[in-house]
């Protein structure tokens, strides 16, 4: 492994990459795969390391998801789409809206 130093044209700030050289059985050719380790200082010439971008941490066992509610009363009850957008609008306040209108 080897460390790269890289300029970036538009900006002038040099990066510093890790590089994997590895080979390519499909294509028949060497590859590499770099990782950017950070930039380098234009003064002292010292990688200062950018942040890391690595997973949060799992939850802690105390915060579980609630289970499912059981229920304690069935009801079936067939009422047609008029009176399902009557109530949604009864408990948002549209109807009252309209009714004005």
């Amino acid at each position: 492994m080897a460390v790269i130093f890289q300029t970036n044209k538009k900006t002038g700030i040099t990066y510093a990459y890790q590089n994997e050289p590895y080979w390519d059985k499909e294509k028949q050719q060497s590859r590499a795969k770099r990782t950017l380790i950070g930039k380098v200082d234009p003064v002292t010439g010292e990688i200062i390391p950018t942040r890391s971008y690595k997973k949060k941490p799992a939850p802690a066992s105390s915060e579980v998801k609630p289970g499912p509610i059981p229920m304690t009363q069935v009801r079936r009850i067939f009422y047609g789409a008029g009176y399902l957008l009557d109530q949604i609008g009864k408990q948002t306040g549209v109807y009252a809206d309209l009714k004005a209108i």
